[in-house]
């Protein structure tokens, strides 16, 4: 994993955590366009089926606010990448 990569905010960290970035010897997909925007999820230990599957992550700041979810499906062609296909309740 490179510098830039420990240096990006993982989704679900907690606000005040010191060290909200990446670990080492952990596999992260970058969240692209959407409410979630840059930050890394956090894809360690997920076999192909939850991989092929939509993410559908809780978040407070997309269309819907509080209660609401920001879905993300991995690219084909380049599955480092996430990319936001919409929210919902």
């Amino acid at each position: 994993m490179d510098d830039r990569m420990l240096r990006r905010r993982v989704y679900g960290a907690d606000h005040d955590d010191p060290d909200p970035g990446a670990r080492p010897g952990r596999l992260y997909g970058e969240l692209v366009g959407g409410p979630l925007d840059g930050l890394l999820l956090d894809i360690t230990g997920w076999g192909p089926r939850r991989l092929a599957e939509e993410a559908r992550l809780p978040t407070e700041i997309g269309r819907y606010g509080a209660g609401g979810r920001a879905h993300y499906r991995r690219r084909a062609a380049d599955p480092d990448h996430w990319d936001w296909v919409g929210d919902s309740r």
